[in-house]
């Protein structure tokens, strides 16, 4: 028999959430079998059994979370016994209660109904009435004479209270819990931008000459997956990176950690959040080599396959919207601890001046998120004419590779 843990995937992960089970009590499970779809506060992944057996038990339900560590599960021989909850560890504890609220002053002694009663006008039938069915005359508006309450003022209070109350309308919204991958993005974007001073510098990129070559390279090679636009910007950023590496930075414990790898984060959009799996030491691969690799990546995150080392080790995050409809040029906020982020929009047509002539072109904008802390505005400049110049000149992402 053997308990399935809660595992730890990343340094900074404390607990985990069981998102759905794969399997059920009494099912056979084989080793490798996937488990269980974890969320963790970064990415949801599934684990996989490392014993082969019967799932005997659950010990944490769908929707429930467990630190690290916890058991989670059994794992055993068809019609073994469960040990009772007192022989297995002890299950994750559950929050403290909140403490009680201060107890509210006592009100006031309630003056008797027949004591307010006598001080309003009344004929003594609606006084009856009023007392056998436990009406507050002094709520009840009297429409006799100077305001006096008569049997009918009365017998109108009882039917309305006898009315149900009308339901309280339904609201125009709903109530969306955040998923732990969202609460993270809420977190770390509110500390980037509080405590990272951004600033922005953006530039065209006339893109004809890398369309080409990609055209060519894709055509030539039957690169499969394909070259995309995408794989050529992280390319030049990474050849820049190598040029400028005050850019491949971060401000940790009051010190600038200049990284000795190029490891580029990449924004992939998921329905629960965004994440930024890495292409670790991109500058040294080829254009082939990071299609292939942002490829696998993509598709293990959207299919929740992320592993830990996935996600790790990024030194600077490239976010991509062009291929998001009519976005142009847009600002991303840095990826903590990062000392900056590129935002790409799409390659569009343009008109440009060349030569003094007005000439078709294909042009991207990219903006730079530098954080001030880290870089100065010349220096993110020079990063930011590297990566256009190496886009302008895309054979030189060809002929590099160290």
């Amino acid at each position: 028999m053997a308990e399935v843990i809660m595992p730890k995937m990343g340094d900074a992960m404390t607990e985990g959430r069981i998102v759905r089970w794969k399997k059920r009590p009494g099912e056979p499970v084989a080793r490798g079998d996937p488990l269980a779809e974890i969320e963790t506060d970064k990415v949801n992944v599934d684990i996989e059994a490392e014993e082969a057996g019967v799932l005997l038990q659950i010990l944490v339900e769908e929707g429930q979370s467990a630190p690290v560590g916890a058991p989670i599960a059994i794992i055993g021989a068809a019609g073994e016994e469960i040990p009772t909850a007192a022989a297995r560890p002890s299950p994750p504890a559950a929050a403290p209660a909140p403490a009680p609220a201060p107890a509210a002053p006592s009100p006031a002694p309630p003056v008797p109904a027949g004591a307010r009663a006598e001080r309003v006008k009344a004929s003594p039938l609606a006084r009856k009435l009023a007392e056998e069915h436990g009406i507050d005359l002094t709520q009840v508006r009297g429409t006799g004479p100077g305001g006096r309450i008569t049997r009918e003022d009365v017998e109108a209070a009882i039917a309305a209270a006898a009315r149900p109350a009308a339901p309280a309308p339904a609201a125009d919204y709903e109530v969306l819990p955040l998923t732990r991958i969202r609460q993270t993005i809420a977190r770390r974007m509110t500390e980037s931008t509080q405590q990272a001073p951004h600033f922005y510098i953006t530039m065209e990129v006339v893109m004809d000459e890398a369309l080409r070559l990609r055209q060519h390279l894709n055509q030539a090679l039957g690169a499969t997956p394909p070259v995309s636009v995408n794989d050529l910007v992280l390319k030049a950023v990474a050849l820049a990176l190598r040029a400028h590496p005050a850019l491949n930075s971060a401000l940790v414990e009051g010190a600038i950690r200049r990284y000795r790898r190029v490891n580029l984060a990449v924004a992939v959009a998921l329905p629960e959040g965004l994440i930024a799996p890495v292409v670790h030491d991109c500058d040294r691969l080829s254009l082939t080599e990071i299609a292939a690799r942002t490829t696998e990546l993509g598709e293990r995150a959207r299919s929740g396959r992320l592993r830990p080392e996935d996600y790790e080790g990024g030194t600077f995050t490239v976010s991509n919207l062009g291929m998001f409809g009519d976005v142009d040029s847009f600002a991303a906020i840095i990826n903590p601890p990062h000392a900056g982020i590129l935002a790409v929009g799409r390659a569009l047509p343009r008109p440009v001046v060349r030569d003094g002539q007005i000439v078709p072109a294909t042009t991207m904008k990219v903006t730079l998120s530098a954080d001030h802390r880290v870089t100065d505005g010349a220096e993110a400049a020079r990063f930011l004419a590297e990566v256009k110049r190496l886009l302008e000149n895309p054979l030189l992402l060809v002929l590099d590779r160290r």
